[in-house]
């Protein structure tokens, strides 16, 4: 394979008159280390002037085992006196080299007037490089009088050498001189890319001929089919917040209950809700001491708001809880009690919609301080603790993910006693909870709690059928709506505990998070590893996970030559291993016409285009 390179123009001094070869080219040839070739061989290539006039003549080997070879043609009169021979070498150039001398503008008129005219007339998609060689002679700022207009005229501008690139597509290099920088790294950068394009596409157009006259003998090889999409599983969204917010509402499960500073009832509400936004909280229910916390405006916060009633003889207090009875509030501040049900609603709401609890206090509150006090309030009450108040500016905040993603968030309380109501005993250990929580985030446990069950009435609640790390999990994803199984086998033994309370979401989860596993795995290691997949079907479908099932089945018929050689294969039914034969891949009919090419080739004892 060979690079054909034209280039044309003198960039000598126009006073130099010796018959001297190209600098630019054969500079480039001698030092590039890309370019292998002694100054023998290229002076004995370039004596080839005689055998043809127009060009000097340039040979050397590029990357190893290339034939480059360069024409080159300094003067125009002599390219003009043989058209025939100078109109073949510019149509069969790979690129094209256009030089010229920044302090001679007849050499730059040369080629604008001359050689560009003709290129125009041959180019065909061929790269174009514009080298102006030399450092101008006036580098100064041009003057505007019209006494140095001959002086400015005496050198190429870069303008007007930008100009001609533009004419022709081609990229401008200026050469301020003909050392190892300029000429190895600029010139010889750019000139080996578009080397490499074009070798680049004469071996594209090479392969296209070798696969045109292959086509047309013998037998051809047998196209394999793409395997059929697999059933694409669609996520369900999160309801997350919405199951908390409703939890308000609902009025299940409440430990708290506010009074206005006349002992009349406001609202009821969780404590483990609300410890999970606000250090206040915790302070206030004694989660956390004001040593765990270290803030004086906390602390501060606490007391100026709150004092929790614990007269026994106080006729407000509720009886709804089976258990210890709601823990009694009284809340100091009027204005902060009056607007107390919108904030509780803000809090539960995930405590990031700042406009419309600003809305709502502003409808119950004309006065803006009051509305201003209130809200600086309530960031008080979402204060972290040791830092500045982060929440001044609330329009900015609001584009902030809730704040059950943050520090103080439900998961501080994962498997801790911290006001925990309820405690499941698992494999001999014990599990602490928060009734609120799963009454919320799981329907099955929000019946068994406030239904005619036992567990409604009992503290401690045994599980059967399910490991402590596959419960705990489940736990997991009811306090943090998120979880990680450890593999595929954790994976569905979730799914399995999913199915079993309900929980439709984490199904989902499940089903993704195997999928992906498996989707990841290489064919190697597929072969290898000791997951029963046609188990993990037949669990699937058990559990009425009918989306995975659905996707196990195409699985397994898309590696069909995997599974296919495993003993529990055996095991599918029969209507399962009918729709893996239907499906399979690669098909039947493949394996048949690509057995039959291999004949073919064995007994002509040609080479496999394929295999």
């Amino acid at each position: 394979m060979s690079i054909h390179i034209v280039a044309l123009g003198n960039e000598g001094d126009s006073f130099h008159q010796d018959n001297r070869p190209s600098g630019l080219i054969r500079t480039y040839l001698g030092r590039s280390p890309l370019v292998s070739g002694d100054e023998s061989s290229l002076l004995l290539n370039a004596t080839s002037t005689v055998a043809r006039p127009v060009f000097t003549e340039y040979q050397a080997s590029a990357f190893g085992n290339v034939k480059l070879v360069v024409h080159d043609c300094p003067v125009w009169d002599i390219f003009d006196s043989d058209w025939y021979t100078s109109r073949n070498l510019i149509g069969g150039a790979d690129i094209i080299v256009i030089k010229y001398n920044v302090n001679d503008k007849f050499s730059f008129h040369e080629v604008r007037d001359n050689y560009i005219p003709v290129i125009k007339r041959a180019l065909n998609s061929v790269p174009v490089i514009i080298a102006a060689v030399g450092t101008r002679q006036n580098e100064e700022l041009p003057c505007t009088c019209p006494l140095c207009t001959s002086d400015r005229g005496s050198c190429v501008s870069t303008t007007e050498g930008i100009q001609l690139a533009k004419e022709l597509g081609a990229t401008y290099l200026e050469l301020h001189s003909l050392d190892d920088f300029y000429i190895g790294k600029y010139f010889g950068g750019v000139l080996e890319y578009f080397m490499i394009q074009a070798l680049n596409q004469k071996t594209s157009e090479k392969m296209k001929k070798r696969k045109m006259s292959s086509s047309f003998h013998g037998i051809r090889p047998p196209q394999l089919e793409q395997p059929e999409k697999m059933p694409v599983l669609k996520a369900e969204a999160s309801h997350y917040n919405s199951d908390l917010n409703n939890l308000l509402f609902c009025c299940q499960c409440v430990d708290v209950v506010f009074y206005n500073p006349d002992l009349k009832e406001v609202v009821e509400a969780h404590k483990i809700v609300l410890c999970a936004v606000s250090h206040v909280f915790m302070l206030l229910f004694n989660v956390k001491s004001p040593a765990d916390i270290q803030d004086s405006s906390i602390i501060r916060t606490t007391q100026d708001l709150f004092a929790i009633n614990r007269d026994p003889a106080f006729s407000g207090a509720s009886q709804d809880s089976p258990g210890n009875p709601p823990l009694r509030v009284i809340v100091k501040d009027v204005l902060f009690c009056s607007c107390l049900s919108d904030i509780l609603r803000f809090i539960y709401s995930g405590a990031f919609q700042w406009e419309e609890l600003e809305e709502d206090i502003r409808k119950k509150l004309k006065d803006s301080g009051d509305v201003s006090s209130v809200i600086e309030k309530v960031k008080c009450i979402l204060k972290t603790p040791g830092k500045i108040n982060c929440l001044r500016n609330c329009k900015t905040y609001q584009a902030r993910k809730p704040l059950w993603f943050y520090s103080t968030s439900l998961k501080f309380f994962l498997n801790k006693p911290m006001l925990a109501d309820v405690v499941f005993e698992i494999q001999g250990t014990t599990v602490p909870a928060h009734r609120a929580i799963l009454v919320a985030r799981c329907e099955v446990m929000a019946a068994m709690f406030n239904g005619n069950y036992m567990e409604a009435k009992s503290v401690l609640i045994p599980v059967y059928g399910v490991s402590k790390e596959t419960f705990l999990s489940f736990l997991e994803y009811l306090y943090t709506d998120s979880c990680c199984p450890a593999g595929i086998f954790q994976a569905m033994c979730l799914l399995i505990c999913a199915e079993m309370y309900q929980v439709s979401r984490l199904q989902h989860i499940c089903e993704l998070f195997i999928i992906t596993q498996l989707q990841s795995m290489p064919s190697r290691e597929l072969a290898a590893m000791n997951l029963d997949i046609v188990d993990l079907l037949k669990k699937a479908k058990f559990h009425h996970s009918d989306c995975l099932s659905t996707w196990l089945l195409h699985f397994i018929a898309t590696n069909y030559l995997i599974f296919s050689q495993k003993p529990e294969f055996q095991d599918l039914s029969v209507e399962e291993r009918s729709f893996v034969e239907k499906h399979r891949w690669p098909s039947n009919m493949y394996l048949k016409q690509l057995a039959e090419y291999r004949k073919y080739i064995h007994s002509r004892k040609c080479r496999c285009l394929v295999m």
